[in-house]
This record gives C-alpha cells, structure tokens and sequence, in this order.
C-alpha cells in the first residue's frame, strides 16, 4: 500500500520548559501573536496557520536533550538572516549556516530549551 496524504505532517508539538518564556521566543523571532489557552490536560499556545493547513502548538513539558530529538521547520516571515539575527537576540542558538535546497534554503538553529528548529524561507516566485 502507498499513502501519499496532502500533508504527512499533520500537527506538531514543541515541548518548552515554561510556556510564556516559550512564547516570547517564538513571537520573537517568527512575529507570532501567540496566547495561551486551556485547551486540554494543559495549557498550549497554538503557532498560527491558516485552513486547510498544518500547524503545532508549544506546550509545558521536557524537550528531548538537545541535538536528539525531531526539527521542526518553520516559515518565516522575511529572510533566513534576519530570523537567525532574530533567535540569537531572544536567547535561542544559530547551529548551522543557510542551506540551500531547490525550493528554498533553511537553516538549523534551538530554541532556548534546546528544541531543534529550522528557519524555512522559501523560494520567491
């Protein structure tokens, strides 16, 4: 059998070690307006997405040890360079230079807590 869905990423989680303190990172360096909301067993902040659309949420728990768990890549909003300027200024770590792939370039970097996630800019039309 071969499942080939719109999207293999449906959802995905960010563990940070406190949430607000998550959410001034990400706010920071994405440009993110995130709250926080009850929405379950615990508090989460949900990162924005537009419908039909793949998305996550930060939530209050312990990040696998830095460089082991899974990357999540995440757009932003103007150029890799900026956005790396952007984590390092809120406290985050820039791992990697830009890397270029055929629809755009990415480049690794952790948040404060030690999640690894990639800056996305896509290609420009």
């Amino acid at each position: 059998m071969s499942f080939a869905p719109d999207n293999a990423l449906v959802w995905g989680e960010i563990p940070v070690l406190d949430l607000e303190r998550g959410m001034a990172f990400y706010s920071a360096v994405f440009g993110y307006d995130l709250k926080s909301e009850d929405a379950g067993p615990n508090p989460v902040a949900y990162l924005p997405y537009t419908q039909p659309g793949v998305s996550g949420h930060l939530y209050p728990g312990k990040p696998a040890a830095p460089g082991t768990g899974p990357t999540m890549h995440l757009a932003v909003p103007d150029t890799l360079e900026a956005a790396a300027d952007r984590c390092w200024k809120a406290g985050g770590t820039v791992k990697s230079e830009p890397i270029a792939i055929p629809f755009g370039r990415f480049q690794y970097v952790e948040d404060p807590d030690g999640n690894s996630i990639g800056l996305f800019e896509p290609t420009k039309d």
